[in-house]
């Protein structure tokens, strides 16, 4: 049986819903025989401004969307080496929407193990549950946020990925499970067959309950080598592979998570790609280096006129709700589904950066 006789075309649904804190597994390296990391969710709690308790009713009243239409910032996906006891320490304090403990490129093969027993120790202080695609985590009591599966090539790959997670979880862990998946696309093979990976990875979910795609990382550099291009500051060798990039998350409804910016002491370079990137439909950026996730995460946040669009249009939709009214039009657009969902999102990363101080 084919891909795509096994995985048909689907129109996926919104994001999950955030935890207080979340851990999301990054399985690294090769596609199956990986070790695997960490994504460190950090999310603090303080008191609510009067704009995010207003987000938050807003938010309620797109509860017949979608019950669990939650959205989770990705904004930064800062990577930290897992072999760093120094940087390991500071992951608890670090204010990226995301902290992946880095296994792969980033540690020398003499650190792997160390790297590993590193990670370990980290989410154990932290009181989380050691996460890997192992036998040792098929006896965890609770599966992780997230698992995020590189070089991903071939919707083929997607079925391999099916198969190997039932072989060590068993079918019912993996059914029906609030676990999301993060794949990264960094070849010239998968940016061409990108639509149809997602769509296998999408329908999979709904054929079989198995985890729900939320988000997509283009990874820049593997790309570059793998078609033979020379990385420039500009970065115009990756302008056809972002936007083709960010065209197929955003036709799926998924986070599209935007290339690295290498140059660390290029803080207004850095700015003008976040807000280029941002300009384009990307949600996010990956981070190197902690000095780069302020200026990523100011530039991927909601401007004052798109929460401005998203509150009216969530008391525009709220009026029409109790007024028993479906479709309506608003500002000279008729509102469907995608409409309410992308105001849904901007209220709740508002409330998101409100309430964590981020």
């Amino acid at each position: 049986m084919s891909a795509d006789e096994m995985y048909p075309s689907f129109n996926p649904g919104p994001t999950k819903p955030d935890g207080s804190m979340n851990f999301e597994c990054h399985c690294v390296g090769h596609l199956v025989a990986s070790p695997c990391g960490y994504e460190f969710r950090n999310v603090i709690n303080k008191a609510m401004t009067s704009l995010v308790g207003y987000a938050r009713r807003c938010a309620s009243q797109f509860a017949s969307v979608s019950e669990k239409a939650k959205y989770v910032p990705r904004r930064s996906l800062l990577y930290v080496p897992a072999s760093s006891e120094k940087m390991l320490n500071k992951v608890p304090l670090m204010k990226s929407d995301c902290v992946v403990l880095e296994l792969e490129d980033g540690v020398a093969l003499t650190s792997k193990a160390v790297a590993r027993s590193n990670a370990v120790k980290t989410l154990n202080q932290l009181q989380a549950c050691y996460r890997a695609l192992s036998s040792e985590l098929s006896k965890a009591e609770v599966l992780p946020a997230a698992f995020m599966i590189p070089k991903v090539d071939t919707p083929e790959d997607v079925a391999t990925i099916y198969d190997l997670f039932r072989t060590t979880f068993g079918a019912n862990r993996i059914t029906d499970s609030p676990t999301r998946l993060v794949i990264w696309i960094e070849s010239a093979r998968a940016l061409l067959d990108m639509p149809r990976i997602v769509s296998s990875v999408i329908n999979l979910h709904r054929n079989s309950g198995f985890f729900k795609l939320d988000a997509v990382v283009f990874g820049s550099d593997d790309f570059c080598a793998d078609i033979g291009a020379i990385r420039t500051a500009e970065g115009l060798e990756n302008i056809y592979a972002r936007q083709r990039f960010v065209t197929v998350c955003k036709a799926f409804q998924l986070q599209a998570i935007d290339s690295v910016y290498i140059d660390l002491k290029d803080e207004e370079g850095l700015r003008e790609s976040c807000l280029q990137g941002h300009s384009w439909g990307f949600t996010g950026k990956q981070a190197i280096h902690p000095s780069q996730v302020p200026i990523i995460q100011d530039s991927y946040k909601p401007s004052a006129e798109r929460v401005e669009w998203a509150k009216s249009l969530a008391d525009a939709f709220s009026m029409h709700q109790q007024g028993g009214t479906g479709a309506f039009s608003f500002r000279g657009q008729m509102i469907d589904r995608p409409l309410l969902l992308q105001a849904m999102n901007v209220l709740q990363m508002q409330e998101r950066i409100m309430g964590g101080g981020l």
